[in-house]
């Protein structure tokens, strides 16, 4: 009760006070802590408290980077930057990159300093942060008040100024309730001190300052701020790179990095004599440095580029095993043995035997004077150096399975900009046409189609040009756009950028089968027919003057072009006839493919009526339908011998079905009555007729089998 009245004294005159505490806590729960807390007339180092600064390294101090000299952009989204620079001695300076590029400049850097064998590379891991707090005497991993960072700190000696000074350990934090003039509240805490008083009961809103005796525990203390600081830096890590060298040498290093993919766009003028081709490149610095008078190279070509997780810690499970020493020896049962002189008549196994055949089937370490294995070739540079043409747009070099752009001169491009720089301006050899498309005006179903205005141009700039849009100009105007894919130096490529209004066209088609050729051979008839498409391209041109027209013909399947004899050209999917259109001029295009068709029929599996009806279709050479005619008459005696043989075994049967039922009625009837006599009468009568049907089939089936013999001799033989 008595702490309860004596805050409600206190409460009032002590209000500023405890503001501007708590002002001073919710910096250091937002991390920015002042360094005055622990110092009312300013802020106490490591090295005042006592503590020795770190000793300095072998490098020498840290120096300014290397600049950056060359930058290769790829069409993969990554791009290649590369640094050099001047330096005599040890060198140790950092390199700042974002957080999300640090696995790739893992996975790529390369190091090249001819007077240092020993390069090295520290940065700081993912959880370096986290686990150096948590690792400090003072822990400020998480969000915590003052209060919790006290109670954590138990048996730390601490002075308190509240306001008497007052020395001792920490026992730990106590929140208890209070009442103020709104109503009660609760949360006020209190720190417990083991002083040489004895123990002491502190208000936090009382104190002006505390101060640790330790001075390692404030240099942890610092070192926590310090670390908070690094963390507040954003998504920024620094990468340090230390060569222990001695001579004067230039050095260089270079990585990959996720990058903006670099896009072209080109224009076209055909106005006048000979078409004249521009083309940009649209570059985007995205990093956070600026590229000032950089070398820098375009790269179009597909490399795979992946991105692997390097810099985040990995940390195995392993099993938890029992320790050797551990636990009481198992109880265990034993077999009666036999005696000594037994014993000794058995053979003894040799466990040493075992081992060393065990250990000669092992791997055996090589021979002295053995080669040893070949050292790797030194790293190339990842994209070669390539020299200016003089001329204002880029250099084009084939590189390995790619196409390399290296602009002139040097390149400024401040960070987070973008530019468009000259990549190609030549003339460039065009002719112009117009574009029917078969493929459209079969999805049109018959209605009127516009052909593309389209040009074919050759790539006569003496470089492969990347995939990109194209502006065309006509007469001094904007034509239209068009899209090229990639075009290597020498192809000849169609581009198309609007229609013709003023020439129109519709296409129908029809198929029909003819009869090519009918072969017999060795039982066998081969009857080879054509399946013919016919195309009709109807084609109108209302126009005042001539057009150059190039049909594309989709291809048929398994089909050859059998109508018109020659094309322009061909591709996998399509055929392309050109042909001009006079003004004013209506004209139908044909094209004709045929698609052979083969048909084999074995005439031994053929029935009668089958053999029949190809011996009476007059589409067949007559010598074929004369061969099937005998064959059909041969065949109808065999199938009429066969037919006697089933009917003769018919009869047979029902024979014998009659002669059990009546035997059935004797056994009933008994053969001394009367009916059982008739009985027997009429089994001994049936008895001679199947004794007369089993002659009649034997006779009848080899009538038959020769019949059979003689069909397949005869379409055997044949050969027409």
């Amino acid at each position: 009760m008595q702490k309860l009245n004596r805050l409600s004294r206190t409460l009032a005159r002590r209000l500023a006070r405890r503001l501007a505490l708590r002002l001073i806590l919710c910096g250091l729960l937002g991390l920015l802590l002042p360094a005055g807390l622990f110092a009312r007339g300013g802020r106490e180092t490591a090295l005042e408290a006592g503590v020795p600064a770190p000793e300095a390294g072998a490098l020498a101090p840290e120096l300014p980077a290397p600049e950056l000299r060359r930058v290769a952009l790829f069409a993969s989204g990554v791009g290649y930057f590369e640094f050099r620079g001047s330096f005599r001695g040890p060198v140790l300076f950092s390199l700042s990159f974002p957080a999300g590029d640090v696995n790739d400049v893992l996975k790529s850097l390369v190091i090249r300093d001819p007077a240092s064998a020993s390069p090295s590379v520290t940065y700081p891991s993912e959880d370096t942060v986290y686990r150096s707090l948590r690792s400090l005497r003072v822990d400020l991993s998480g969000e915590q008040a003052l209060g919790e960072i006290l109670g954590s700190l138990r048996g730390e000696e601490l002075e308190v100024y509240a306001p008497e000074r007052i020395r001792g350990r920490i026992l730990g934090v106590e929140y208890v309730q209070g009442y103020s003039g709104g109503g009660p509240f609760t949360g006020a805490a209190w720190l417990s001190l083991y002083t040489g008083e004895g123990i002491r009961q502190i208000w936090l809103a009382d104190m002006e300052r505390l101060y640790f005796t330790d001075p390692l525990t404030r240099a942890d203390f610092e070192r926590a701020l310090d670390l908070l600081m690094e963390r507040r830096s954003g998504d920024s890590r620094e990468l340090r790179i230390s060569l222990p060298g001695e001579a004067e040498r230039e050095v260089s290093l270079s990585y990959v990095a996720a990058a903006p993919v670099w896009k072209v766009s080109y224009r076209l003028d055909l106005s006048g004599d000979r078409p004249y081709f521009q083309g940009w490149a649209i570059i985007d610095n995205g990093s956070d440095r600026d590229w000032a008078d950089v070398e820098l190279s375009l790269i179009a070509g597909r490399p795979v580029s992946f991105i692997q997780e390097l810099y985040p810690p990995y940390y195995v499970g392993r099993p938890v095993e029992p320790l050797a020493i551990a636990g009481s020896a198992a109880a265990q049962t034993y077999d009666t043995g036999a005696e000594a002189a037994e014993q000794a008549k058995a053979p003894a196994r040799n466990s040493t035997l075992t081992v060393e055949s065990a250990m000669d089937m092992s791997y055996a370490p090589a021979a002295a004077g053995t080669a040893a294995a070949p050292q790797p070739a030194p790293l190339a540079a990842a994209v070669p150096a390539t020299a200016g043409n003089g001329l204002n747009t880029a250099a084009g070099e084939a590189l390995a399975e790619q196409f390399a752009f290296t602009l002139p001169g040097r390149v400024s491009i401040p960070r987070h900009q973008s530019a468009m720089l000259p990549l190609v301006s030549a003339g460039l050899d065009a002719e112009k046409f117009l574009v029917f498309s078969g493929s459209r005006a079969q999805a049109a179903g018959g209605r009127s189609i516009h052909p593309a205005i389209a040009a074919e141009i050759t790539n006569t700039t003496g470089m492969s040009l990347p995939a990109g849009p194209i502006t065309v100009y006509e007469g001094g105007l904007y034509a239209g756009d068009a899209l090229i894919e990639f075009l290597s130096g020498g192809e000849k490529r169609l581009i198309s950028w609007g229609e013709d209004l003023a020439v129109s066209g519709s296409l129908a088609s029809s198929s029909s089968r003819t009869l090519s050729s009918v072969s017999l051979s060795g039982g066998v008839m081969t009857i080879s027919r054509k399946l013919i498409y016919q195309w009709e391209y109807s084609l109108s041109n209302k126009a005042a003057g001539a057009k150059r027209l190039l049909i594309e013909h989709p291809v048929t399947g398994g089909a050859a072009l059998a109508e018109p004899a020659l094309f322009r050209e061909r591709t996998s999917s399509l055929y392309r006839f050109a042909l001009d259109l006079e003004a004013g001029e209506d004209r139908v295009f044909r094209v004709q493919e045929e698609l052979p068709l083969s048909e084999r029929v074995s005439l031994g599996s053929l029935r009668l009526e089958s053999l029949l009806s190809y011996a009476a279709n007059g589409e067949l050479p007559a010598p074929v339908r004369a061969a099937l005619s005998q064959a059909a008459e041969l065949r109808r005696k065999a199938d009429n011998a066969t037919a006697a043989v089933a009917e003769l075994e018919a009869r047979r049967t029902a024979l014998a079905a009659e002669q059990d039922r009546i035997r059935r009625n004797l056994e009933a009837a008994g053969n001394t009555t009367p009916q059982g006599q008739d009985y027997l009468r009429r089994m001994a009568a049936q008895d001679t007729e199947l004794d007369e049907l089993a002659a009649q089939i034997t006779a009848a089936a080899q009538e038959a089998r020769a019949a059979r013999e003689a069909y397949d001799a005869y379409t055997g033989s044949l050969s027409l």
